[in-house]
């Protein structure tokens, strides 16, 4: 969260190709899931975030891929820094958007948030 609105990638050649996503990944062998909200942000984003809070999950079943991830939502406070594309093969590009104001189309785990009336706002 920064000011009120949240970071948006536009994904590249990987699951969810052309859709909207928040910065994410996997977790390193022992490393806590704040960690890796942290970690995750700085690595593809360039941003230092801070403060992770867990907000809550999704169940996303990807049929084409044939994958299946329960998907851990942090909310965490921006620190620093200027987003970036740090990962070229799999953002095109970095946005802030206002929650109630998200471009389309959006990717299957942020699209259940929504329907979930999940806002995180109510986390800052």
């Amino acid at each position: 969260m920064r000011d009120g609105r949240v970071l948006l990638g536009k994904r590249g050649k990987t699951t969810g190709a052309g859709t909207w996503a928040f910065p994410g990944g996997h977790l390193e062998l022992y490393e806590a899931p704040e960690q890796a909200s942290c970690r995750e942000a700085l690595e593809e984003t360039g941003l230092i975030v801070h403060n992770p809070r867990l907000a809550t999950y999704t169940n996303d079943i990807y049929k084409k891929e044939g994958k299946h991830y329960v998907t851990l939502h942090f909310v965490c406070k921006y620190e620093s820094g200027e987003a970036k594309v740090m990962e070229p093969e799999k953002c095109e590009e970095w946005r802030w958007f206002s929650w109630e104001d998200l471009p389309k189309p959006i990717f299957p785990s942020l699209s259940q948030l929504k329907r979930q009336k999940f806002n995180p706002t109510d986390f800052i």
